[in-house]
């Protein structure tokens, strides 16, 4: 297994920090993206390993990692394991014999890995080892309107260049996180493949709040409906209702109308409260009819 020198690929050396490591992708990613240089497979290649020694640097867990096992960072800690059962195994559990990750250079440990685990044959006996390693986990980010999350819907995500097809459940919360079993990195040597772990934003909708399955809204009333009563239609995500209005109604109250919320996640058929507080408009305009009306009305308001 050829050993890739993640600091030599972004031109730095083992003492960079994270903002040299970030400074660094930022340079070569802009001259070499595959837009500034179309048909230009070096250029291409070159802007996948700085995309890689990125990812794997930037993460303080994950360079840690790197910095003792190198290009086989992510299953260093099971070889490592593996490799003392070996020992022991080959070697019938003699105590003078014993290898350590720190006897090893840089690109040391990958062949080790490689002959180790690659199917070398044993110590002695001539068997092929081959031990498994679980396929790595992903995470990703799934962008929904809060419309989308409403209602139980079908869409298909493209994961290393594979389509997959998920149901999301109608009542999906932001940032709640759901696993897809196998969609992860592939195994290796036979061993299974990672999980993917789908973390969903939902974006906010203009003039409805969420908390939980519960929905609220402002709706504007008139001063002559809240003040002789009437009715109202309002447009809410699960359509068209007709409210009636109270003669008297006050600015800033409000109504509850039960099970006309969101849907409760994985709960067939049940759904939250939708709260609506009225927003009194008052008229910025009267005619001196009106304003008549309205100066009679005060006197008999005031004369109570």
């Amino acid at each position: 297994m050829e050993f890739i020198d993640y600091y030599k690929v972004l031109g730095l050396d083992k003492n960079a920090t994270g903002k040299d490591i970030k400074s660094a992708y930022r340079k070569l990613a802009r001259k070499l993206h595959p837009d500034l240089n179309p048909n230009d497979k070096e250029a291409k290649a070159r802007f996948q390993q700085v995309n890689e020694a990125h990812e794997v640097l930037s993460d303080p867990e994950k360079r840690k990692k790197y910095d003792k096992y190198g290009s086989d960072w992510q299953h260093g800690e099971e070889a490592e394991k593996a490799r003392q059962q070996y020992q022991q195994q080959s070697y019938g559990g003699n105590h003078g014999q014993s290898f350590s990750t720190a006897d090893f250079g840089e690109g040391d440990f990958s062949d080790f890995f490689a002959s180790m685990f690659g199917g070398a044959a044993g110590g002695g006996g001539g068997r092929s080892r081959q031990v498994k390693f679980r396929g790595e986990d992903y995470n990703a980010e799934l962008q929904l309107n809060l419309t989308d999350a409403f209602t139980t819907h079908k869409q298909t995500l493209t994961v290393n260049g594979k389509k997959i097809r998920i149901t999301i459940p109608a009542g999906i919360e932001n940032g709640q996180t759901i696993k897809i079993t196998g969609h992860g990195g592939k195994g290796v040597n036979g061993g299974p493949d990672g999980d993917l772990y789908l973390t969903f934003c939902i974006a906010n909708h203009p003039g409805i709040k969420r908390q939980g399955s519960d929905l609220y809204i402002k709706a504007r009333i008139d001063v002559y409906t809240a003040v002789l009563g009437g009715s109202i239609t309002l447009e809410t995500l699960s359509g068209k209702v007709k409210l009636n209005i109270k003669s008297g109604t006050q600015n800033g109250s409000t109504v509850k109308l039960k099970g006309k919320g969101f849907p409760v996640y994985k709960q067939d058929g049940q759904y939250g409260d939708l709260y609506i507080t009225w927003d009194l408009t008052l008229p910025t305009t009267l005619s001196e009819k009106e304003k008549a009306l309205f100066t009679e009305l005060k006197k008999l308001y005031d004369e109570k």
